[in-house]
């Protein structure tokens, strides 16, 4: 394949309207074409792929269109046609990474001392130009000083830092963005859609990922995966051209450090690496998924409706913290960029995976109490399980029986339903975080503390909470939630809280008033490490 793909020399932009993004530089050349209000030289900033030079040949022809300078090139003059075609005799493209020595640049500028053949300007576009050599800058910088009026030069890099203050001080320079990849996604399908190519959107999303802010990267990726492809561009097959880590071992991964489970979290590592998955892609995947739960966090509305992962970002959203989410990104970001530090990328990626669960806040106390645990003996496991409360059997489901009378809140408990009532994820955490406040016939109108107001507006977990309502009653119910004037409501999340805190103190008081703890503690000296006690 060549350099730049068939897709994306078919579909470059030939006017400024029809550029993805870049408005902030569209919007400044195309003002000043307008009031011709026009820089001698100018120097465009960025990635590859993001636009540079197409830029560059959309201002040439906006300068040169024989129906005068104007932001909007007509296309069908002759002068249009032999730009996008790059046969325009006073356009001059050099590629400074082949041509570095003053010699090359000398013959540039001379010519440039001589007017236009055909057109308006003469025009050098210089891409990569920080590959000049210092000579090469100082040739330049005279005609930059003193430039012919017919002359416009159009300098583009990606790496200004390389370029001489004194070359940088005579230029007008735009700094060119990187694509976000809905823009990206966006645009792919414009394309796909143009080309009649079926798409999946997860495939779509897998392109917009790993192009990296390029556009161009993202139409060469689309290419390859058509080529790939046998008429449809899915996510399976794209995944595997992009050899990118299924996204299944990464919600293992974080439902497997909620609970705590440490073998879990390596069974997952070395099913990993049986199949050869790159764990330095997989740290990288794994910190774009914090930063997707995080955003489901704060701005849910974020989170598409056709996102194919949305009701499990949801879901990992309420079982985590804000706080622990943001330490778990910091956490995969150094884990990436110190993985070649390790010894392999298996124990680079384990450790990073430890150290998220040494410091997840169910982690401290376990691994403070750890050396404490051999000396721990048989009274002692005794107490901490005589402490815990006997749970009282759960009442039979009443699916198929008749439904209880459907009058006031009062009659049904609410704490005693949720647990016959087959819930999960958003959906569980809704019902658990809301207090039944009536309950009449065919309608059940729930209370949510302002304090998880976020839930009020997840319309997947209403639907699903809503549908196991009817499913229990065996008729419909139409479920309706509003807010609370006060956090203070004894919610069945609070409840569990408030017995969990009981059955904690419960197991306190049992270990400090077992009889081998005293002994140790007065013979040996021992103590009691405080936050280590857990009820089982």
């Amino acid at each position: 394949m060549s350099a730049t793909s068939v897709l994306a020399r078919k579909w470059r932009p030939r006017t400024f309207a029809q550029l993805a993004g870049q408005e902030h530089v569209v919007q400044a050349l195309s003002n000043a074409l307008m009031q011709n209000r026009l820089h001698h030289a100018y120097l465009f900033t960025g990635t590859r792929g993001v636009g540079k030079t197409t830029i560059a040949r959309i201002f040439a022809k906006s300068l040169n269109c024989e129906s005068g300078v104007t932001a909007e090139p007509c296309g069908v003059c002759s002068v249009c046609k032999e730009i996008d075609s790059g046969r325009f005799v006073d356009l001059i493209e050099l590629d400074a990474a082949s041509n570095t020595q003053v010699d090359n640049m000398r013959e540039l500028l001379e010519s440039a001392l001589y007017a236009p053949t055909s057109g308006r300007y003469k025009v050098y576009i210089i891409d990569e130009v920080h590959m000049l050599s210092k000579s090469a800058f100082n040739a330049m910088l005279k005609t930059l000083e003193e430039p012919p009026a017919h002359v416009k030069f159009i300098l583009a890099t990606t790496d200004p830092q390389k370029i001489p203050v004194t070359v940088l001080s005579r230029c007008l320079q735009f700094n060119l963005k990187q694509m976000p990849p809905a823009l990206i996604v966006s645009h792919l399908q414009y394309v796909l859609g143009q080309e009649n190519i079926p798409f999946e959107n997860g495939a779509l999303n897998l392109v917009a990922r790993a192009a990296q802010g390029s556009m161009r990267d993202a139409l060469s990726l689309m290419d390859q995966a058509i080529a790939y492809s046998s008429g449809k561009v899915d996510e399976a097959l794209v995944r595997t051209m992009l050899g990118a880590i299924d996204q299944g071992y990464l919600f293992d991964l974080m439902q497997t450090l909620r609970a705590g489970d440490g073998p879990g979290l390596l069974r997952i590592a070395d099913d990993m690496s049986m199949r050869s998955i790159a764990f330095e892609a997989a740290l990288q995947e794994l910190a774009t998924l914090l930063h997707r739960i995080a955003l489901a966090q704060t701005i849910p509305q974020a989170i598409p409706d056709d996102e194919p992962e949305r009701v499990r970002l949801l879901e990992l959203a309420q079982q985590f913290t804000p706080e622990e989410i943001q330490l778990n990104y910091q956490i995969a970001i150094h884990g990436r960029n110190e993985i070649e530090l390790a010894p392999d990328e298996y124990a680079g990626f384990t450790m990073t995976l430890l150290r998220m669960l040494a410091f997840a806040p169910q982690a401290a106390g376990a691994a403070t109490s750890a050396p404490q645990a051999a000396p721990r003996s048989a009274p002692v496991a005794s107490a901490v399980r005589a402490a815990e409360p006997t749970p009282a059997p759960a009442p039979a489901k009443a699916a198929a029986a008749p439904a209880p009378a459907m009058t006031g809140g009062a009659d049904l408990d609410w704490h005693t339903l949720l647990a016959q009532l087959n819930l999960s994820g958003m959906a569980l955490q809704l019902a658990k975080n809301s207090l039944l406040t009536s309950f009449t016939e065919g309608r059940v109108l729930l209370h949510l503390p302002p304090q998880h107001k976020h839930l009020q507006s997840n319309k997947i977990a209403q639907e699903k909470l809503q549908a196991a309502l009817s499913e229990y009653f065996a008729r419909p119910v139409r479920l309706e939630v509003e807010l609370s004037a006060s956090n203070e409501v004894a919610t069945p999340a609070v409840v569990e809280q408030q017995d969990k805190q009981n059955r904690q103190q419960q197991a306190e008081d049992a270990i400090r008033q077992d009889a081998f703890v005293r002994d140790a503690q007065a013979i040996l000296g021992a103590q009691l490490i405080e936050g280590s006690i857990r009820p089982v």
